[in-house]
């Protein structure tokens, strides 16, 4: 009970609660670029062909990492210090772009669209990176657990708001209206940096160029080699890139897996809203609260345990048939140990980040992440369509098997050499 009652202490943190809301930040335009912009498009009778393509604006999400080093080291625009000036100065120019995206008619102006919604989307991942490192500064080692759970129920919260909240504002009012308020919602982050304090660091911004090669070296080759001295760096890499592969394989054929047992859209989408959503939430927070209890790395392989064996709820999907209730509980495990393994690997990368290059170093590592598991997971459909759904779903639980054994020597290392496999 002592445990439980620190774990609704920390929850309830003051640093804690702001993260709820820079996570709602981060995660508003995101849709706004994808489902909810595809659905803008369609009601509007573009073609299905021009839609696809807007799916390339996205890559700004994927390659942050290539300008993440100049938002470690330039001074912000505002002086308002080195993470709240570039926050501030990021969400004022991603309120912009969307408020002039609202004003656009996809029919006459679709160039002009596809350039704003690039602009958003960079602006979106940019912001993504000083929330990330404004996040783990701001929290001390033992609140980067919570800190973590929170994180991603803010950002859980915000997908809801811009994906179905969008679309009913924009049904009752319009998609331009829709998309403004959308904007006007950024303001949270906004009232949320204002509030918060500077982090503290000693690190000094690069103001002139007239040492070049060594500015460059200072500002973008050496969080790479810092990182590079840990122990066993590259296994470090590889896990990361590895972790979640299975249930990004598996997530990606769930839908196809419910449609052929017979599942109409109405009762998939009423599920995954209904169970899906909340047990994503219940997810994140209890992983928070594991990784305080049991530490990063014990943590990590707890959840992704779950995670693995979460997979094979599949097999049992796919063998009950068209059962509602098999279904809802198949949503429920999954999203549940996916939200419990996710908010694990962020706060584990969070610790990884040595503090001189947290924006660097997060943004690395979590594009590694995400380019790794999408890469494999675009094997899915034609695994699935020769092994058939039960060897399919089953090949996806083998999968995460590696992963789990490379945190297992992690761990077993880390104890016989004494050494912190974290440490800056």
């Amino acid at each position: 009970m002592n445990h439980w009652n620190q774990v609704l202490k920390d929850y309830l943190d003051s640093r804690i609660i702001a993260v709820l809301f820079l996570g709602f930040s981060s995660g508003l335009p995101l849709l706004l670029t994808y489902s909810t912009l595809s659905a803008w498009l369609a009601k509007e009778e573009i073609s299905r062909s021009s839609i696809g393509l807007f799916a390339l604006v996205g890559l700004p999400y994927a390659f942050k990492f290539l300008w993440s080093p100049l938002i470690d080291r330039l001074p912000p625009p505002l002086p308002l210090g080195r993470r709240r000036g570039w926050a501030i100065t990021i969400q004022l120019a991603l309120m912009l772009s969307i408020l002039e995206l609202s004003t656009l008619d996809p029919r006459h102006q679709i160039g002009i669209m596809a350039c704003f919604s690039v602009l958003v989307a960079f602006l979106s991942a940019s912001q993504d990176i000083v929330i990330d490192a404004y996040r783990i500064e701001l929290l001390d080692e033992i609140h980067q657990g919570p800190g973590a759970g929170m994180v991603q129920v803010g950002y859980r919260l915000s997908m809801l708001v811009s994906g179905a909240g969008a679309l009913f504002l924009a049904e009752a009012f319009g998609w331009n209206v829709a998309y403004s308020l959308m904007a006007v919602l950024l303001s949270v982050g906004i009232i949320v940096v204002l509030v918060l304090p500077e982090p503290a660091t000693n690190i000094t911004y690069v103001s002139k160029f007239n040492g070049f090669s060594a500015e460059l070296r200072n500002t973008i080759i050496n969080p790479f080699i810092d990182f590079m001295r840990r122990p066993r760096w590259a296994i470090l890499l590889i896990f990361i890139a590895t972790y979640k592969l299975g249930e990004a394989m598996a997530g990606v054929m769930a839908t196809p897996l419910y449609i052929s047992l017979g599942f109409s859209l109405t009762e998939i989408a009423q599920i995954s809203k209904l169970f899906g959503f909340f047990a994503t939430i219940i997810g994140c927070l209890v992983g928070g609260a594991i990784v305080t209890r049991l530490g990063c790395q014990k943590a990590l392989l707890f959840c992704g345990i779950l995670q693995s064996i979460g997979n094979l709820f599949y097999i049992l999907q796919a063998n009950a048939g068209h059962h509602i209730e098999y279904l809802a509980l198949c949503v429920a495990v999954e999203n549940l140990t996916g939200g419990m393994a996710g908010t694990a690997l962020v706060a584990y990368i969070s610790m990884l980040c040595n503090v001189s290059y947290t924006a660097t170093q997060y943004a690395l590592l979590s594009s590694l992440a995400v380019i790794g598991r999408t890469l494999f997971a675009s094997s899915g459909g034609f695994l699935a369509d020769n092994l058939g759904w039960s060897s399919f779903f089953l090949l996806t639980t083998i999968i995460t098997l590696p992963a789990l054994f490379l945190m297992f020597w992690i761990i077993r290392w880390s104890q016989l050499k004494k050494i912190n496999f974290m440490d800056n």
